[in-house]
């Protein structure tokens, strides 16, 4: 696809969250749940974490995007996101997919591929070595991280979208997304985001939001990238460490101008 990059263009979308404050439904793991619903809050979208089979899929009819998020994962959960995956497939509901730690154990990536291959995903986030994983390719892992970096994987990511016609993002000190012909390589962000739990997390459900208002998965998934990164850049000004970071990062992604987007986009077309 041919995709024009513009800072205005995040603008837009950041200011119709704002205006609308779309719901989005997120089946997320328990160390996150609270950080990613601020963290969608502050932007001004409207999160809910409803993972109980007996609601999962009248939540997703009535949400604007449904996130997956594998971090926590238990028979009951899997069952609950399989339903959701389904409803979202018969709604036209957008859906961000994150395989977290899929790869450093065969039931993470057995049910991250089964979620994939239900055809129900227009973006799937991760670490390298998780969407590595994805695209069939053991690269080694220290639990949920990544131990190589998003570049030198960049090709699988590429093949992962062409292949499944979905939006692949690479989390890391670049972040790149594909949509597996177009490639955007992202450089802001700051390395104390690293240090602080649920940030790609964060990076996903804030994916779901840009999904509930943008039509264009590859778009929506440059945008909401980029402000979280310039978000962690904003925030790193002046804290002594990850705890005051944890704070700082949500009131930069609050408190954002159209002017900090337009002075601090880091982000280039490298391919497409």
């Amino acid at each position: 696809m041919t995709y024009s990059m513009s800072p205005e263009a995040l603008i837009a979308d950041l200011e119709q969250i704002r205006a609308t404050a779309p719901l989005v439904h997120n089946i997320t793991n328990y160390v996150v749940m609270e950080v990613t619903a601020n963290a969608l809050l502050a932007i001004g979208a409207s999160p809910v974490m409803a993972h109980s089979v007996q609601e999962v899929e009248e939540m997703t009819t009535i949400a604007g995007s449904l996130v997956l998020n594998i971090g926590t994962l238990s028979p009951d959960w899997v069952e609950a996101m399989t339903l959701a995956a389904a409803k979202a497939l018969e709604t036209g509901t957008p859906v961000v997919m994150d395989p977290v730690g899929c790869g450093a154990t065969a039931y993470r990536t057995e049910v991250s591929r089964a979620l994939l291959n239900m055809n129900c995903c227009q973006v799937v986030r991760g670490n390298a070595s998780e969407v590595a994983a994805l695209a069939g390719e053991r690269i080694q892992t220290k639990g949920v991280d990544s131990t190589a970096e998003t570049t030198a994987v960049e090709h699988l990511g590429k093949a992962l979208a062409a292949q499944r016609t979905l939006t692949a993002v690479l989390s890391g000190a670049i972040d790149v997304v594909t949509d597996g012909t177009a490639v955007v390589r992202i450089a802001n962000g700051h390395p104390m985001m690293s240090r602080i739990t649920g940030m790609g997390c964060t990076a996903t459900a804030l994916i779901g939001a840009f999904l509930a208002v943008n039509p264009n998965p590859f778009a929506a998934s440059v945008h909401a990238m980029i402000l979280l990164g310039l978000a962690g850049e904003l925030a790193a000004q002046g804290v002594e460490g990850p705890g005051s970071f944890r704070v700082a990062i949500l009131d930069e992604l609050y408190n954002i101008k159209p002017q900090d987007i337009l002075s601090g986009w880091k982000a280039e077309i490298v391919g497409g």
